[in-house]
């Protein structure tokens, strides 16, 4: 008897140590981390621009942070279940970039806290109440529109300055496009073009037949408005415009590193790793309803000159001068 109770006092002293250090081991945060673009094999740049914030920060990915991926493949109608599908792990922040992504995560929860990078209006779309004070559980960056699509179309005037007609490039479908694309028109009015909508919608976009119609109406050159769906297609996008020889100006820098001929936005790889600042923040117990909503201060042209040679245009000096990355 005396045996056994030893026994059994030795087994607990070894045994309560191990449950002790057990419970002293600092939980390990998970993140969900919505890819609207990319797929598993070939991830967008903002999981890049995301994880090198986290790196910068002192995360380890799989070390003292786990991220939880879900990838839209440029297929927009199936955000929401990805979304709630995160949502069902109930990790400690979620991180998405589209707005039905948006839409998705706030309606699926009230008390997991999200960051959003937008390139919509978060306040006139519902996203969060102010900029200043996002209120609930939502906060994050915002890249507005508004002044960047007079920004593009102004570029487009300088470089041709004889444009008449500028055709805008679409996913009918999706919501954010939507709201860009009266932006757009709002910033034509103001400097005499008209706008000729090339519409496509996924999931296989009739690329081929929109620039066509460009052609046949005479556009003089060709806006692409960025979305989950348009983003899976820089090169293919970028090679019809010199095809066609339809010089064209993009909502991001990828799709003139894939032939495009120059771009005017936010650096979305540095608006993506400002995200995991939003992420540390909140892991340190600060509120999303405390956090103001940032807008990027910097903005960059880059311009393709090889494509500019291959359609036959000549960039201003003055244009020129003003790039900020010049590709050769």
């Amino acid at each position: 008897m005396f045996k056994e109770s030893f026994l059994l006092l030795l087994a607990t002293l070894i045994v309560a140590p191990l449950h002790l250090a057990e419970a002293q081991q600092p939980k390990i945060p998970r993140i969900g981390f919505i890819d609207a673009v990319g797929d598993p094999s070939s991830p967008s740049l903002f999981v890049e621009g995301f994880r090198q914030g986290l790196r910068e920060l002192g995360y380890v990915e799989g070390k003292n942070i786990v991220i939880e991926y879900r990838y839209g493949q440029g297929k927009v109608d199936q955000l929401p279940s990805l979304v709630n599908e995160l949502v069902q792990l109930k990790p400690d922040v979620l991180v998405v970039g589209a707005l039905p992504a948006f839409r998705a995560a706030k309606e699926a929860t009230k008390s997991i806290p999200i960051v959003i990078v937008a390139t919509v209006d978060p306040v006139a779309t519902g996203i969060v109440d102010s900029l200043a004070r996002p209120g609930g559980n939502i906060t994050g960056l915002a890249s507005l529109g508004r002044d960047l699509s007079a920004k593009r179309l102004e570029l487009l005037k300088e470089v041709l300055p004889k444009i008449s007609r500028v055709a805008v490039l679409w996913d009918v479908d999706g919501p954010g496009p939507a709201i860009a694309f009266k932006e757009y028109e709002a910033a034509a009015r103001a400097f005499k073009l008209q706008l000729q909508s090339l519409e496509v919608r996924g999931p296989n976009p009739d690329f081929e037949g929109a620039f066509q119609a460009a052609v046949k109406g005479r556009a003089g050159a060709l806006v692409t408005i960025r979305n989950p769906l348009i983003a899976r297609y820089p090169k293919q996008i970028a090679d019809l415009a010199i095809k066609h020889r339809i010089p064209s100006a993009y909502e991001g820098s990828q799709y003139v590193e894939a032939g495009g001929l120059m771009s005017y936005s936010a650096n979305d790889v540095d608006l993506w790793r400002r995200a995991a600042t939003y992420v540390d923040k909140i892991l340190k117990g600060r509120k999303p309803a405390d956090l103001p909503v940032e807008q990027p201060t910097k903005f960059e042209l880059v311009i393709n000159l090889k494509t500019a040679k291959q359609i036959g245009l000549k960039i201003p000096p003055n244009v020129l001068a003003r790039a900020d990355r010049v590709i050769k």
